[in-house]
């Protein structure tokens, strides 16, 4: 089943929807409790009447047993009216405080003390009479005060009831508010937070493609809007270190021309001889220069070898290479370019082995020495050394310049290493430009004569064979660079690497 495309913005509209129909819920199921409470207060006013009607029959009743004025007796009467008024005109109301027994029996009771009144004379003085009319009068009073009485306990417990409602009603608002509010977080920020723990990646240089676990139709095209970016930026990157492989190939083209120039020129030396003495019994003289002939071929055909491999695409695969060997053959690649009056030494071990990419490392070392050449203005040294680092020496960091040097990157190393340092006496760098040198594009050169991106191959290159590389570099002090890489040492070594630097 294919799923339906949701919409971020669909879903805070019905996340603003629910709570606002919770919120009218509320106000509606608040406004009819008040309605309610607001109707029996009126209606406790017309009980607080009646109760007070009672009261006001009994006073006109004891006023008149003692004076025997006619003017009490009318009042008494006109009271009696009003609470049967009161009665019959509220009988609805009155049925939902108090039994149908005892409206009827009020209602009674008020008829038939109207009929005791109508009967009394007051010439005529019966005790039974009078005490008849005070009993009824009292069982009046006596029911409108439970009636009041159970009214105004009826209204507190409805208050109470009330304002308990409404406070659950407002913990329930705010805990579905907060509901709410985190189902849509966890809907629209996780999402969110994946596409910025990815964008980290990125930005760290990872370029693989994203993959967020979402519906919505603005996630899905966002995502897909940066997975094409991603795959622009790779064919952009592989076109830009294409360009500074070719221009690192220049580099080798021109020291390749001054190397092959050595044994060109010995066997063409050798070939005259052997032409101009080709009837000559030496046979001796002859297979030496024969010999000198193939030698100087065999290394023609390393030096076009190496060039090749150099120039050559191919797959990302790691190998052990000897460095001293890896290193003396880059810098026979460089010759061309290196002013009479600079001289490179080296202090390398044949055993040292480091594991990387033959290619890639070579662009590195290539890089590194065509940047120190150029930083020696007219005469100068460029030095090159390496030593074995084991795992378990954890403590010498702390006397190390890998101890404050800030990279650019995590260095994760926890095997044995092998510490390359390429040093040069040139003018060196201020803080400002040393903290720079390994983003994209910076350079320190002319417009048109360098593209900015030299170190930030080799960084990446670095960081591609999990080591890390950093620089320390002063004013007038050169510069110096740290590469740190997995490496071992072998105990054979490799026989080409144990080749002196010219």
């Amino acid at each position: 089943m294919i799923p339906t495309k949701t919409s971020i913005r669909h879903k805070i509209v019905f996340g603003y929807y629910a709570l606002l129909a919770i919120i009218v819920g509320f106000s509606i199921i608040t406004f009819l409790e008040l309605k309610y409470i607001e109707e029996k207060v009126k209606f406790s006013g017309v009980i607080a009447e009646l109760f007070d009607t009672t009261l006001e029959v009994r006073r006109f009743e004891k006023n008149f047993f003692l004076y025997h004025q006619q003017a009490d007796f009318f009042e008494n009467k006109q009271y009696v009216e009003k609470a049967i008024v009161l009665i019959n005109s509220n009988l609805s109301g009155m049925l939902t405080v108090m039994p149908e027994a005892d409206i009827a029996l009020i209602r009674e009771s008020l008829r038939q003390y109207q009929g005791l009144m109508g009967q009394y004379d007051s010439d005529v003085l019966e005790a039974w009479l009078e005490k008849k009319i005070r009993d009824k009068g009292k069982e009046i009073v006596t029911i409108a005060e439970r009636t009041a009485d159970t009214e105004r306990k009826s209204i507190k417990v409805l208050l109470l009831t009330a304002r308990q409602r409404i406070i659950f009603l407002m913990i329930g608002l705010a805990v579905m508010g907060v509901t709410i509010g985190q189902i849509l977080s966890r809907i629209v920020v996780r999402p969110l937070k994946e596409l910025g723990k990815s964008m980290a990646i990125i930005a760290e240089g990872g370029f693989n493609t994203i993959a967020i676990h979402s519906n919505d139709r603005e996630i899905v095209s966002l995502t897909a809007a940066v997975n094409t970016m991603l795959k622009e930026l790779e064919l952009r990157q592989r076109h830009v270190m294409r360009t500074e492989k070719l221009a690192a190939l220049g580099t080798l083209l021109a020291g390749v021309a001054h190397e092959l120039n050595n044994p060109l020129s010995n066997i063409s030396t050798s070939c005259q001889i052997l032409l101009e003495e080709i009837n000559d019994s030496d046979i001796a003289y002859k297979q030496e220069l024969l010999g000198q002939i193939d030698e100087q071929t065999l290394r023609a055909r390393n030096i076009i070898r190496s060039l090749l491999e150099f120039s050559r695409e191919k797959a990302f695969t790691k190998e052990w290479c000897a460095v001293r060997g890896l290193l003396a053959e880059t810098i026979q690649f460089t010759k061309g370019q290196i002013p009479t009056k600079v001289t490179i030494s080296m202090s390398v071990a044949a055993e040292l082995s480091i594991l990387v990419d033959k290619q890639r490392m070579q662009q590195v070392f290539l890089n590194l020495l065509k940047n120190a050449i150029e930083a020696i203005a007219d005469e100068g040294t460029i030095t090159i050394c390496a030593r074995h680092r084991k795992a378990i020496d954890k403590v010498e960091d702390q006397n190390e310049i890998y101890n404050y040097l800030k990279y650019r990157g995590k260095c994760t190393l926890e095997d044995d290493t092998v510490d390359i340092e390429i040093a040069d006496s040139g003018s060196g760098m201020p803080p400002e430009v040393a903290a720079k040198i390994f983003d994209p594009f910076f350079t320190t050169k002319d417009v048109g004569k360098g593209s900015g991106l030299g170190l930030s191959i080799v960084h990446e290159i670095i960081e591609e064979h999990n080591g890390c590389i950093a620089v320390d570099s002063k004013p007038g002090g050169g510069t110096r660079f740290f590469i740190r890489l997995p490496g071992r040492v072998d105990a054979d070594g490799y026989t080409e690497a144990a080749r002196p630097v010219a």
